[in-house]
């Protein structure tokens, strides 16, 4: 059979004699695309109502442009994995393999904005004698008292952030939940000394605004607690945990009953301030109760200082055979 020609000359599906086709490239077309109706809906109004009622339904909205979709419970685990992988491929893009991770209470400021806020806490009271002011006083003067454990942790995340760059490894950095207190103090280390920091932020119903000094690409916003509890262990090569409250407490415990179970691979676990520590939780009386074994005592250590909190953390893992930073095998000589 011959094939038909156009009026061109030519064959139909060929640019010439003998020429192979090309593809079609039809995002590179000038013809647009017929709309339907397109005459009727410019004489008919109710027809362009219709159709406009149509675009506008929640129903035609995209998935992922519908936020009251998104948030059905029935959609929980898509949520869920997107919650996870969104960080997750990130930390992954930049490189960080290693997390130490900082907790610690979100009240605890630095020592200049402690005693600013007790002054100005001091002018407002103004002699009232009510218990309410004196509790208020009494936890302000706390607080300055306790300042000392911002600048520890400050210097903790210099000290983390200095042996990094000594050793020209960039994939193990400080992770904090990215809040104020204890939190932007590590970060704040790490930033000193020009070292990068991971933030893991929370959304709440009154939201927690990042600490200026996490790193800005590793500053993450989670919606699920699961979530971020997961991203803090997933990565974590020691636990540092400064004098907090609740949510403190929590990461904790959590991570003790981990180890403890043997759910997780051990790690070190540092609680900074042994009078805090000491007094807030009486580990020894749930020794002698029966409710904690005695060698469960030795899951966690307390120290006092920057430096001293980092040495152990490295000490810890040169004991277990895995050093943080392994010494670089010896170049070959070429004589």
């Amino acid at each position: 059979m011959k094939a038909r020609r156009r009026k061109n000359g030519t064959k139909s599906g060929t640019s010439g004699s003998g020429a192979i086709s090309q593809p079609p490239r039809p995002l590179d077309g000038t013809q647009t695309l017929h709309r339907q109706n397109e005459k009727s809906a410019a004489t008919d109004v109710e027809l362009c109502k219709r159709i406009d009622a149509i675009v506008r339904s929640d129903s035609y909205r995209l998935a992922m442009e519908d936020p009251a979709f998104l948030d059905r419970e029935d959609v929980r685990g898509p949520r869920l994995e997107v919650d996870y992988l969104k960080p997750e491929l990130l930390l992954r893009q930049h490189g960080i393999e290693g997390t130490v991770v900082v907790f610690g209470s979100t009240r605890i400021c630095d020592p200049d904005a402690a005693r600013r806020n007790l002054d100005a806490l001091r002018d407002a009271v103004n002699g009232h004698t009510d218990l309410s002011s004196i509790l208020r006083l009494r936890a302000a003067e706390r607080i300055v008292e306790n300042a000392r454990f911002y600048e520890i942790a400050r210097d903790f995340g210099r000290e983390v952030g200095r042996s990094n760059r000594a050793h020209r490894q960039q994939s193990l950095v400080i992770m904090t939940g990215s809040g104020p207190g204890i939190m932007e103090a590590a970060n704040r280390g790490a930033f000193d000394v020009g070292a990068p920091s991971v933030g893991l932020n929370i959304s709440l119903p009154h939201e927690q605004d990042p600490n200026p000094y996490v790193t800005p690409e590793l500053c993450f916003r989670v919606h699920y607690f699961g979530i971020r509890k997961l991203h803090f262990l997933l990565r974590a090569k020691a636990l540092v945990v400064f004098p907090g409250g609740f949510g403190t407490l929590d990461e904790l415990f959590e991570t003790l009953t981990l180890v403890q179970t043997r759910k997780i691979e051990p790690l070190p676990i540092v609680l900074v301030g042994e009078e805090f520590w000491r007094r807030a939780i009486d580990f020894d009386f749930l020794i002698d109760e029966g409710l904690v074994d005695p060698e469960d005592s030795k899951l966690f250590w307390f120290a006092e200082t920057g430096r001293q909190i980092w040495e152990g953390i490295l000490n810890w893992h040169r004991e277990a055979g895995a050093p943080l930073f392994p010494p670089s095998p010896p170049k070959d000589r070429h004589i």
